[in-house]
């Protein structure tokens, strides 16, 4: 091989794989470690296009799938670009390393009054402490260390973590679409599941309401005695994804609409057309069913509104933009998209007029900014 073409081979990643610059083609899933820490995340590779991979897909359900709702039709298509997309749900082991920012990081806190529109943009909001009192003994039957999903939080503090880990590994995270969930959850296939339409298959890939009882009824949900589990303890779907059904349901960015396929019948579109912004805090989109649910809400096509009865408990006015008080069964994971956007603003910060004006106007309310590996911009 020319020694010209050679060194330019390994300098893209193609021969050596480097996680560091792992986009080359053919796309490779890898594994990284998160910059000052020892915690490592594994992206499955997702390459659109290739075979296998088909370049598009049916959204939604016939009305012939067992266990539908309306609001999963009419079916339409969509065109998904390469993405890599995170082997396992976000856990606390991960969520902490940023939840623990918010005590360290007071001192560069950004007056409102002083921040220029860029320098907010381009800032990072910190979860507020965690309502102890209440949440504690359930999280201490449910499980918060060695691999467990990071719950009940909202999706704000989802998309703000996507910021935040982006700052630090230096690449663009976000969450994903309600369309590319459920690309990566379809597999290829128009079954109910990524492996038939069986739901008494469910077990091998998922926990559910049949089989997420535990051992000790005095572990798990305070009276239920069920919960979810460790990630990627059951098996991976044909793509090497882990729990995309069950466990926890998994927050997406778009907003939830009862009709939002309605307009949208036999129509082919890209991603970026095909995403709802929210405008509102509330209903937006979770996917996946969870431990809780029947096997009907674990199917790939079924969409799941969120709701203000999950912060029901909580007693601050107004309610907190981080925590739930009644969702412990809502977690995340996280894509990287091979094709960056021009603007990351939107998939991070959503335009919510409530939402930007606590973080302007709330006490509590921490905004810093963040660089690569942790660095801060007035270092």
């Amino acid at each position: 091989m020319n020694p010209l073409i050679l060194a330019l081979w390994l300098c893209t990643g193609a021969l050596s794989g480097s996680p560091q610059d792992p986009i080359s083609t053919p796309l490779k899933t890898y594994t990284e470690k998160i910059p000052e820490s020892e915690i490592e995340i594994t992206w499955i590779a997702i390459p659109v296009g290739e075979t296998g991979f088909p370049k598009s897909i049916g959204i939604g359900s016939t009305a012939q799938e067992s266990g539908r709702s309306d609001d999963e039709g009419p079916t339409w298509t969509i065109e998904v670009e390469p993405f890599w997309i995170m082997k396992c749900e976000v856990t606390w082991d991960v969520y902490d390393l940023f939840r623990q920012q918010y005590g360290l990081l007071q001192q560069h806190r950004i007056p409102t009054e002083k921040a220029g529109d860029k320098t907010w943009s381009d800032a990072v909001s910190i979860p507020t402490p965690l309502w102890e009192q209440d949440s504690r003994p359930i999280l201490e039957g449910l499980g918060t260390r060695g691999g467990y999903p990071a719950v009940d939080i909202t999706q704000f503090a989802a998309m703000q973590f996507s910021k935040w880990l982006s700052r630090k590994t230096g690449k663009f995270l976000r969450l994903p679409t309600e369309a590319e969930w459920e690309y990566a959850a379809r597999c290829g296939q128009e079954t109910a599941y990524s492996f038939g339409d069986d739901p008494a298959r469910l077990s091998e890939f998922g926990w559910y309401f049949d089989n997420s009882e535990y051992d000790d009824p005095d572990l798990g949900y305070p009276g239920l005695g069920a919960g979810y589990r460790k990630v990627g303890t059951l098996a991976p779907n044909r793509w090497g994804v882990h729990d995309l059904y069950g466990n926890v349901a998994e927050w997406t960015l778009d907003s939830y609409q009862t009709k939002a396929y309605s307009s949208r019948a036999g129509k082919t579109l890209s991603v970026a057309e095909a995403v709802i912004w929210p405008e509102k805090m509330w209903p937006t989109v979770v996917r996946g069913g969870s431990w809780q649910d029947d096997p009907r809400f674990c199917r790939s096509a079924a969409r799941i509104p969120s709701t203000r009865n999950w912060q029901k408990r909580d007693p601050q006015i107004p309610k907190s933009l981080w925590w739930c008080t009644d969702a412990f069964h809502i977690g995340f994971r996280l894509i990287r998209p091979v094709k960056e956007p021009e603007s990351s603003g939107k998939w991070w910060d959503p335009q919510v007029e409530s939402i930007q004006r606590q973080l302007k106007e709330g006490y509590k309310e921490l905004r810093v900014p963040i660089e690569k590996s942790g660095a801060r911009k007035d270092e």
